[in-house]
C-alpha cells in the first residue's frame, strides 16, 4: 500500500534544495567579500573592521597592471567573439546546406569540449612554431587575446545561435517582400532582435576570459602577466587578504555589469511586446 505524500512535501522539498545550492555557490563569494575587510592578516581569522587592505591594493603594483591587461584582453576578447560568433551563428543558422558545414560546426563547437590544456597547449607549438618562421607574435597581451578569443567565440556562437534559431523567419521575408536588400534585412530586423543575445554573448566571454588560468599561462610572456595568474602565484605561498580586496572588486564591477545588462534586456523586451502589441492593434 502506498502512502499518499502531500503535495506541500515536495514544494518545501524542492525549496529546501534550491536554498542549499544557493549557499553552496553563494556562501563562499559573500565571506571573501567580509574577509575583504578584516584587520587580521590572516584571512579566516576576524579581528576587527578595517579598508587597509584596499589601500594596499591601490599601492600594488603588480596586481593593478595585472587587473589592467586582463580587463584590455577581456574586452577585446568580448567584442572579437560577439563578431565572429555572430558571423559563425549566422552561417549555421541561415545556411542549412554548404560543403564543409558539418566540419565547420564540428570545429566552432571543438573548443567548447576541449580539456583547456590541450588547447593551450596546442597554441603555443603553434605560436613558437609561427614565431620562429616569421619573427612575430611574440608572447604577451597579442597571443593571450587569439587563444581567448578562439574559447569566446564558440560560446558566443552557441548562445546567438539559439536566438537566431528561435527567431521567426518570416519577419525578414516581411522585410524583403517590402524590397529591403539582404544587408538591409541584417542591420535593420535580424541584429535589433538578436541585440539580447549580443549582450548576453559579451557579458560571458568578458568574464570568461577575465578569470581565465589555464589558456593565459602558456601564452602568457614576461611582463605580460594577467590578474588570475598574479593571483594563482601568490596562491602558492599563502594569500593574504589583500587578494580578497581584488577579488571584491571584481565581484562588484560584474555585479554592476550584470545588473545593468538586465535592467537593459528586460526594457528592450517590454518595447518589444509594446511594438508587437500596437501592431496586433493597428492591424
Amino acid at each position: 500500500m502506498r502512502l499518499a505524500v502531500p503535495a506541500a512535501f515536495y514544494r518545501w522539498f524542492g525549496r529546501g534544495w534550491l536554498a542549499l545550492g544557493y549557499l553552496f555557490l553563494y556562501v563562499p563569494i559573500v565571506a571573501l567579500v567580509v574577509f575583504s575587510f578584516n584587520d587580521s592578516p590572516v584571512p579566516n581569522l576576524w579581528r576587527g573592521f578595517t579598508l587597509k587592505w584596499y589601500v594596499a591594493l591601490a599601492h600594488d603594483d603588480e596586481m593593478l597592471s595585472g587587473l589592467a591587461l586582463s580587463l584590455r584582453i577581456a574586452f577585446l576578447t568580448a567584442c572579437g567573439s560577439v563578431l565572429l560568433g555572430t558571423l559563425a551563428a549566422f552561417a549555421l543558422v541561415k545556411y542549412k546546406r554548404f560543403f564543409g558545414r558539418t566540419l565547420f560546426s564540428g570545429m566552432v563547437n571543438a573548443p567548447l569540449v576541449m580539456p583547456e590544456v590541450m588547447v593551450g597547449l596546442s597554441l603555443l607549438l603553434m605560436l613558437v612554431a609561427v614565431q620562429r618562421a616569421l619573427g612575430f607574435p611574440d608572447r604577451g597581451l597579442a597571443t593571450i587575446w587569439l587563444g581567448h578569443l578562439l574559447l569566446g567565440m564558440a560560446y558566443a556562437t552557441v548562445v546567438i545561435q539559439s536566438r537566431l534559431a528561435a527567431m521567426p523567419p518570416q519577419l525578414e521575408e516581411a522585410a524583403m517582400d517590402l524590397g529591403a536588400r539582404p544587408h538591409q534585412v541584417f542591420w535593420l530586423v535580424t541584429l535589433p532582435m538578436i541585440s539580447q543575445s549580443l549582450v548576453s554573448a559579451w557579458l560571458l566571454t568578458f568574464t570568461i576570459s577575465l578569470d581565465d588560468v589555464v589558456i593565459s599561462a602558456f601564452l602568457s610572456g614576461p611582463g605580460s602577466t594577467t590578474m588570475p595568474l598574479v593571483i594563482f602565484s601568490r596562491a602558492r605561498l599563502g594569500l593574504d587578504p589583500s587578494v580578497n580586496a581584488i577579488a571584491t572588486v571584481i565581484i562588484a564591477l560584474v555585479a554592476i555589469g550584470v545588473a545593468g545588462a538586465s535592467w537593459w534586456i528586460a526594457q528592450r523586451e517590454r518595447q518589444r511586446q509594446r511594438d508587437m502589441a500596437a501592431a496586433v492593434r493597428g492591424g
